[in-house]
């Protein structure tokens, strides 16, 4: 099975430092939605493992959560495409459980579901905790320059570490696509 692993925020629609909390705010970053397609259409299973903190937080409900994700489901199903369960951590950072990134619980839970290995599906993020629960995870950690991914490019080459970086969800899936 042919998997990959998406964050919502910053890499299939616009980052909002106020938290994306309505379906009005919900905008798909340029050529994001034709890659989930396109990884689609080249037999693979899009999967999203997002942290929600606006709900811990009270700054928007589940209702809200929960049409933002159905209006990305409605988008993809009009371009052949689908995203195959969405997995998110609800949780306020001040009570973190092992599901909310950086820790790996939101990605092994996934992996157990899926009953796969993580080891050959790739993890894409864009932001430094969005690579360490992939690596944590066991996954292959791909950041993205869309969203805060300029930022953790930074901070991840302040670190000392590597990463395969691309401009943006396109891209990655292009070169994905074109490797399999």
């Amino acid at each position: 099975m042919k998997v990959v692993i998406l964050d919502r925020d910053g890499v299939i629609n616009e980052e909002s430092a106020d938290f994306v909390k309505s379906v009005s705010e919900w905008k798909p970053i340029p050529g994001s939605l034709q890659a989930i397609a396109r990884l689609c259409h080249a037999g693979y299973r899009v999967y999203v493992a997002s942290n929600q903190s606006g709900i811990g937080r009270g700054i928007f409900d589940y209702d809200a959560l929960f049409s933002i994700h159905d209006k990305l489901q409605r988008a993809l199903v009009d371009m052949g495409g689908r995203v195959e369960a969405i997995a998110y951590a609800p949780e306020h950072p001040d009570h973190a459980t092992e599901m909310r990134k950086p820790n790996p619980g939101m990605l092994l839970d996934l992996a157990k579901r899926l009953g796969i290995s993580l080891r050959n599906v790739h993890a894409v993020g864009d932001s430094v905790r969005d690579i360490d629960a992939a690596r944590a995870a066991g996954a292959i950690p791909v950041l993205v320059r869309t969203g805060f991914g300029r930022e953790a490019e930074r901070d991840l080459k302040a670190r000392g570490e590597e990463v395969a970086i691309y401009p943006d969800l396109a891209a990655f899936a292009a070169a994905l696509i074109a490797t399999a």
